[in-house]
Parts: C-alpha cells; sequence; structure tokens
C-alpha cells in the first residue's frame, strides 16, 4: 500500500518537472496568465471587500482584511485552479474528437 501510494505521488510531482511544465506553459500559457491574473484581483480586490461587507454584520470580519493581503494563497490556489482547467479543457477536446466522428459518420453516401 505505501508502495503505491509512493507511485502515485511520484507521477504527481512528474507533472512539475522543468520539462513538462515548459510543454504545459507553451501550450496553454494564456491561460495561466488569466488564472494568475484573476486569482490576484480575488485575492487582493474581491476577499477584502466581501470580508468589508461581513463586517458590517459580523465585526470579527474586520480583522480578516489585512489577513488576506498578508497570506498568500498563490502557490496553492492558481495550480489547484489551473489542475482544473486542464481537467475541463481535456473533456473539451475529447467531446470535439467524438462529435467529429459522429459528423463522419452521418456523412456517409449509403445507406444506413
Amino acid at each position: 500500500m505505501l508502495e503505491k501510494l509512493k507511485i502515485k505521488i511520484i507521477e504527481k510531482l512528474a507533472f512539475w518537472k522543468l520539462t513538462n511544465l515548459k510543454k504545459v506553459i507553451k501550450e496553454h500559457g494564456p491561460a495561466f496568465l488569466i488564472i494568475l491574473i484573476g486569482w490576484e484581483i480575488t485575492e487582493d480586490v474581491l476577499f477584502p471587500a466581501l470580508f468589508y461587507f461581513l463586517g458590517e454584520y459580523i465585526p470579527a470580519f474586520y480583522a480578516l482584511i489585512p489577513v488576506s493581503w498578508i497570506l498568500c494563497l498563490h502557490p496553492i490556489a492558481v495550480p489547484a485552479i489551473f489542475l482544473v482547467y486542464l481537467k475541463i479543457s481535456n473533456k473539451n477536446k475529447d467531446l470535439e474528437k467524438v462529435n467529429k466522428n459522429k459528423d463522419l459518420w452521418h456523412n456517409c453516401e449509403h445507406d444506413h
């Protein structure tokens, strides 16, 4: 069981090797940049605004406004969001392949 866990961890970490990272960034660079900038806006603007709004009702939330600027969640949030994006985009590519195959089938000249 521990050996299987070790193998799974090694496989997951292989994604972050420099050679694989270069390939992924080259293919998905703009998406990664948008995710990074979107997270920066969320962390520095939306979270403090949300905590200010919630502080109007529960004053303890006011204390979280500076925490959202001090605590950096980029190393956790950006890769997690990017991996979700990769999963979704791969599913869309698979669906495009299936639809393309269906179109080829329906364009046949002979009777079914």
